[in-house]
């Protein structure tokens, strides 16, 4: 990864700072990370994310595809669920207010998309991730990445 030029900061309704794109997968292992400006928008980086899993399995190659994509409202738009069903792959997010209800949302598994808010406040324990202390992105994302690390030893 290059260094963006803006460092990857940027101001939003929480201030000026950074966010962090995390995969997780279902028992709250994180898998990959990105982060962007505070202004940026999530579904910016769904792609890019969904290129990044890898699933590891007891034998042969890494899944690279998930049996279900649970996400926030952020990610609820025409373009992503397209790209999520020509993957075959399972979509658990909610519809926006302007949007048409869906009958197919399965509440049970949307419950469990507090995994990736607990594995975020996990990695946030950390004072070094929670205020950035870096001043480039590029190291701040190493941070991250050692943080995930921690996470698997």
């Amino acid at each position: 990864m290059n260094e963006p030029e803006d460092h990857a900061l940027g101001r939003s309704r929480g201030g000026f700072g950074t966010k962090i794109h995390l995969v997780c997968e279902g028992r709250g292992k994180p898998i990959a990370v990105q982060i962007s400006g505070g202004q940026e928008h999530e579904s910016k980086y769904f792609k890019e994310m969904m290129e990044k899993i890898s699933i590891p399995q007891e034998r042969g190659r890494p899944r690279k595809k998930p049996d279900n994509i649970a996400g926030d409202k952020a990610y609820s738009s025409h373009s992503i669920r397209d790209y999520i069903h020509t993957k075959g792959i399972g979509d658990v997010i909610p519809t926006k207010e302007n949007e048409e209800r869906r009958d197919d949302f399965d509440k049970e598994i949307y419950r469990d998309r507090n995994v990736i808010e607990r594995c975020i406040g996990w990695l946030k324990e950390s004072r070094r991730i929670a205020t950035r202390f870096e001043k480039l992105a590029i190291h701040f994302l190493g941070i991250l990445k050692l943080g995930m690390i921690l996470e698997y030893l």
